[in-house]
């Protein structure tokens, strides 16, 4: 079996908001890639939270022309050719981003050619996997935040996760960064109040706080329980998160934007995590997050899914014996329904692992065809 064709297709799909009768249009970004061996086994892969188009231009351009020919079942000798293709001296960014979707189509490819699902073929440690749910966006006020928070607890999540920073560091917001993390530790409050002590609550700040105001709302918002405060610093600084952890005693978690597994051995060592988050579809696909697991084993410290995406995320936590929470990314879940067929769907906060061979579910190529403006192929997407 060879691969035959690669091709990626950027996408940036429209979006509704159906939550609490706001009506409100967004969107958001992503990277749908193809690749189809000459037995016509057709995977897909997908990466998000980048630049689509450049990621699908490094796809298209330099990646696809090195691995036609090549098995896709050897995932570590395609795996290293696109490193030292697309980042020989460790750089990360896009060219992690177009590693990983590649990575994850060939994995598709694995399972649909061994009639297996991909988690199975992972280690297929359990079922079904635990779900949180990120709900709580900065676009939504105070009150609305509460009451978002009692929706998904009425719709059987036990785990929210809600944002805070509102990327300070970023000047998005152009508030003192004391009035940002004032606001946010209300705000925290206020959910804490309306869910009460029985429901796990998650904080991520998307690495826009610098150490010294991530320490401060950690202290601010102590007695509200936090289970862990996701991406709390800047660069997901190994020190500086070190240091957070020691000053604060709250469990911190990070890693769902590293490409390279040195990142996550940083980490490790410098104990700056209670929870590692790789992303299969950003940090190398799932070649490189069966590593990252295991060096996370070697730890004795736990996977947690962050960065969203829980289709493809799942397979890795149901997967491997540290699996374990699946982030149920409100947005990213709405993206994956325009574009995916026969997704799982939750039940009382877990979700049940497809035992359909590869990934489990399919694109909906007449939608993206009208997202993406661009012809796709007819291929079958069983061997």
């Amino acid at each position: 079996m060879k691969i035959a064709r690669v091709t990626a297709i950027p996408l940036n799909v429209p979006l509704q908001i159906d939550l609490l009768g706001l009506d409100r249009k967004t969107q958001l970004s992503a990277c749908l890639v193809e690749v189809e061996t000459d037995g016509g086994i057709v995977g897909h892969g997908f990466t998000a939270i980048t630049e689509e188009d450049v990621v699908a231009q490094a796809i298209n351009a330099v990646a696809a022309p090195a691995i036609v020919g090549d098995d896709p079942l050897a995932h570590e000798h395609v795996w290293d050719k696109l490193y030292w293709t697309l980042m020989p001296r460790g750089q990360t960014g896009y060219a992690a981003h177009a590693l990983a979707a590649i990575d994850v189509a060939l994995w598709d490819i694995k399972g649909k050619a061994l009639g297996q699902p991909v988690w199975r073929l992972l280690g297929g440690m359990r079922p079904r996997v635990p779900l949180y749910a990120t709900f709580g966006f900065g676009f939504l006020d105070r009150e609305q935040l509460a009451a978002a928070a009692l929706l998904w607890v009425a719709r059987g999540f036990r785990r929210l996760k809600m944002t805070v920073g509102h990327d300070a560091l970023r000047r998005r917001d152009t508030r003192p960064l004391r009035d940002v993390i004032r606001d946010d530790a209300a705000r925290i409050r206020a959910v804490r109040e309306a869910v009460g002590p029985d429901i796990e609550l998650f904080i991520d700040a998307n690495c826009s706080l610098d150490l010294d105001h991530a320490a401060r709302l950690s202290q601010m918002v102590k007695s509200c329980n936090i289970s862990f405060f996701e991406e709390p610093v800047t660069q997901n600084d190994p020190l500086l998160m070190a240091q957070l952890r020691r000053s604060t005693g709250m469990a911190l978690a990070c890693g769902q934007n590293e490409g390279l597994l040195f990142r996550f051995r940083d980490l490790l060592l410098h104990q700056s995590v209670d929870y590692l988050q790789p992303n299969v579809v950003i940090s190398g696909g799932f070649t490189q997050c069966l590593k990252i697991a295991g060096l996370a084993a070697a730890f004795n410290v736990p996977l947690a899914n962050g960065g969203a995406w829980p289709f493809h995320n799942m397979h890795l936590h149901a997967g491997v014996s540290n699996g374990g929470l699946v982030e149920y990314h409100y947005l990213a879940v709405e993206l994956c329904r325009r574009i995916y067929n026969d997704l799982p769907a939750p039940e009382d906060g877990w979700l049940t692992l497809p035992q359909t061979p590869g990934l489990g579910f399919e694109p909906n190529r007449d939608t993206i065809r009208e997202i993406a403006k661009l012809p796709l192929s007819r291929g079958h997407g069983k061997g």
